[in-house]
């Protein structure tokens, strides 16, 4: 899988999983200590998080790293 679809992935899952958790893009990027422009990025899959960022996520989110990064 090519690194860009890799990105797209993951900021799909994001924002699904923010959604899903009725959390305003806002609200998680201040759980997390970003800018909502980064969470943006993120969720748009126009940047290359670090595993520290993810964890943050996740850890906002109340999900396991897995759950980000399992893609069938």
């Amino acid at each position: 899988m090519k690194k860009d679809l890799v990105l797209i992935e993951i900021g799909m899952k994001i924002r699904k999983l923010r959604e899903e958790k009725n959390i305003s893009q806002q609200d998680l990027a201040a759980a997390c200590n970003f800018e909502k422009s980064n969470m943006s990025r993120l969720e748009a899959g126009r940047t290359n998080p670090t595993i520290g960022t993810l964890l943050k996520i996740c850890e906002a989110l109340d999900v396991k790293l897995s759950d980000l990064i399992n893609f069938e």
